[in-house]
């Protein structure tokens, strides 16, 4: 059940794209009063809920780490980031660091996107550290950790990733054959349940795979 509180919004990795639309939605959505976005160059983008900073994520001011809802759509790939340490650092030290200035200025919930496959005793170094920081994640304590679980994400990328677009075209043909849970999922459809379920009363720890998202 929704109640009429008017929140504010935090968001890193506005530039995404999850990201993106993440911050379409809320500046859209009579929940949110106030949308701030922590970015490293100032955002096109302009409305007057949007609140643009400019942060720098290696030298952090937890002064500016402040809103009711928190809204993690960073992530990098190994190939980006160019060595495991670098992927370390956005995927997990950055969220976590985040989250943990948030919460001690007084935000209730956190929202983030992670991986289908996240697990921290998994083999593969990707799926091991999304793992990890949903685990790290789960013992600070907030009214609600919201964790998504995305299959391959669709959408128009700002770079192109070879490998995905291989995978978007066969996971549409054979969309058919692959149980709901794993199957390929719009940005748009991830942006809108983690909006949507962030906005409610939820509480507690959930996760959300591509099924569930689905829904919204």
């Amino acid at each position: 059940m929704m109640t009429s509180e008017k929140r504010s919004a935090l968001v890193i990795g506005a530039t995404g794209l999850v990201g993106e639309k993440v911050v379409a939605k809320l500046l859209s959505s009579e929940k949110y009063t106030h949308v701030k976005v922590l970015v490293r160059k100032p955002l096109t983008l302009s409305h007057p809920k949007l609140e643009s900073i400019l942060f720098d994520f290696d030298r952090p001011e937890p002064a500016l780490v402040q809103a009711d809802d928190v809204f993690c759509c960073l992530g990098t790939t190994m190939k980006k980031a160019g060595s495991k340490e670098a992927f370390y650092r956005v995927d997990y030290t950055y969220p976590y660091q985040i989250a943990e200035m948030a919460l001690a200025n007084g935000a209730k919930r956190f929202s983030i996107i992670t991986a289908m496959g996240a697990d921290r005793n998994s083999m593969f170094y990707y799926n091991r550290v999304k793992g990890e920081i949903e685990d790290a994640l789960k013992k600070l304590g907030y009214d609600a950790l919201l964790i998504f679980r995305p299959s391959l994400l669709l959408g128009d990328r700002k770079e192109a990733r070879f490998g995905e677009k291989v995978g978007e075209k066969l996971s549409k043909f054979f969309r058919f054959l692959i149980p709901a849970k794993y199957r390929a999922i719009e940005a748009d459809k991830v942006a809108e349940a983690m909006v949507s379920i962030t906005a409610s009363n939820v509480k507690g720890t959930l996760v959300y795979a591509s099924d569930l998202m689905q829904e919204f």
